[in-house]
């Protein structure tokens, strides 16, 4: 049982939640909660050890029971240093660390996320999260785009970072990577969504509320698209406008019923 605020593990966890360097240097993140960490290990990814401390649920004990199994490395943790180090409102009395899982793209990928400017925690966690139910099957990240292995973002994107590849790119990467592509930007004075052919191979860009998409985005993107509104609504936040955006990119390429 760990009993000192010093320990290894607890700083090393210190660490990780904090800025996206250390995350980057030790290659490693921390997922808090029962259903993240039951996420982690149905998709077989690698972890460097749990800990908990007493009070967990069945549910929780049963976990433990199955991470043993699985030969990974559990402590538990005295008192409430645990909750000390939790980054959630309410904590379950459990969190992982995990090593960052490079999943492999697809050779000729049809489509792809570029989030471009996202810095709110929130809205990249949702937008994750519809990209791996949309069937998105990469997320290039660029440098003006929030850390998407942060405590809020992981959070947020309820397992989605566990099923689709995320990659911290920079723009010449990204555009290397989508030369094959039709590049849409999301924007307010773009081409009706719903008049725009979705169906060929494309990577989107969604910008941010605030800024919208920077400069390099823009020059990257072949085509802006908007969503039609009603009333004097200008904008949606990003992580709706994008979803929106990519679940119309899912009924396009749907065949129909019948």
């Amino acid at each position: 049982m760990i009993t000192s605020n010093q320990n290894s593990k607890l700083q090393l966890v210190r660490a990780l939640l904090g800025r996206p360097k250390e995350r980057r240097e030790a290659q490693a993140f921390v997922i808090e909660g029962i259903r993240l960490i039951e996420e982690a290990v149905t998709a077989g990814w690698r972890f460097q050890f749990v800990l908990f401390s007493d009070g967990l649920s069945e549910r929780g004990q049963d976990l433990i029971k199955v991470l043993i199994a699985h030969r990974i490395d559990v402590d538990e943790v005295a008192g409430d240093l645990l909750q000390k180090l939790s980054d959630t409102e309410t904590p379950q009395g459990i969190l992982a660390v995990l090593e960052f899982t490079n999943l492999q793209i697809p050779a000729s990928p049809n489509f792809i996320l570029v989030p471009d400017q996202i810095r709110d925690p929130g809205n990249l966690g949702t937008l994750i999260r519809t990209a791996a139910a949309a069937g998105v099957q990469a997320i290039f990240l660029p440098d003006e785009t929030a850390d998407a292995f942060a405590p809020k973002v992981v959070r947020a994107g309820m397992g989605a970072h566990f099923r689709v590849p995320i990659h911290a790119l920079t723009w010449d990467q990204i555009r290397e990577s989508t030369k094959d592509l039709q590049v849409y930007l999301a924007d307010t004075d773009g081409q009706s969504c719903w008049e725009t052919d979705l169906s060929k191979p494309l990577a989107l860009i969604v910008g941010s509320e605030a800024e919208g998409a920077s400069e390099e985005g823009r020059k990257l993107a072949t085509q802006k698209i908007s969503i039609p509104m009603a009333g004097n609504v200008e904008s949606l936040n990003a992580g709706v406008a994008g979803s929106v955006v990519m679940f119309e990119v899912v009924r396009q390429r749907s065949k129909p019923v019948g």
